[in-house]
């Protein structure tokens, strides 16, 4: 797993600077660039691209690192712009062939068209919301986790895709009390963790 994609889904729009998620993504690059080992290319979704160029850099890829902050409960939709563009370009040129099904018994086997097997990706997301509003009975998410309530699409998305996830890791509360040096301790410690067992 030497080559890494890692994606800034931040954007500045309303009241958010995308300065979060940028420092996040920034942390990443150094991650990996002081490691000689690794490979690495960055796209942030708010910039110009070509989406051709970028399903090359999917299919280079070994791992695809996400950053993005949660805007009512999505993507924002400068990400959500690039992953239909993309995605769409990227269809029997890497990252899907189908959706799976076939002619002859199209109820079955759904979502199993991707051309992306043997990569993994990783999640990250920001929320205003505190984490308690996961955890704690009566409280807004009813008890569901990020990856398991409102991100549960996205991973399907991927699944889709043919790749699988590595440990995601979420940042709450981050409009009204961030922590940003606390936060960026706990994020190197996750990315080492993380690709130290993925590199095992």
């Amino acid at each position: 797993m030497k080559k890494i994609f890692v994606i800034n889904g931040g954007q500045s729009f309303g009241h958010s600077g995308g300065k979060f998620n940028e420092t996040i993504a920034n942390e990443t690059v150094a991650f990996f660039t002081e490691n000689e080992d690794y490979e690495v290319q960055v796209t942030h979704v708010s910039d110009d691209y070509d989406p051709v160029a970028e399903v090359d850099k999917f299919t280079w890829a070994d791992v695809i690192i996400y950053h993005t902050p949660i805007w009512w409960f999505q993507l924002p939709h400068n990400f959500k712009k690039y992953i239909d563009e993309v995605f769409t370009v990227g269809h029997n040129k890497g990252i899907y062939r189908s959706d799976g099904r076939s002619s002859e018994n199209p109820a079955i086997n759904y979502g199993t068209g991707g051309l992306m097997h043997g990569k993994k990706y990783m999640l990250t997301t920001s929320w205003n919301a505190p984490q308690e509003a996961f955890t704690l009975p009566g409280e807004f998410f009813m008890e569901k986790s990020v990856d398991e309530g409102p991100l549960f699409g996205f991973h399907r998305m991927n699944a889709f895709t043919g790749m699988q996830p590595l440990k995601s890791i979420h940042f709450h509360d981050v409009e009204k009390n961030a922590d940003v040096e606390k936060d960026v301790k706990v994020y190197n410690q996750h990315l080492t963790e993380v690709f130290t067992h993925v590199a095992n």
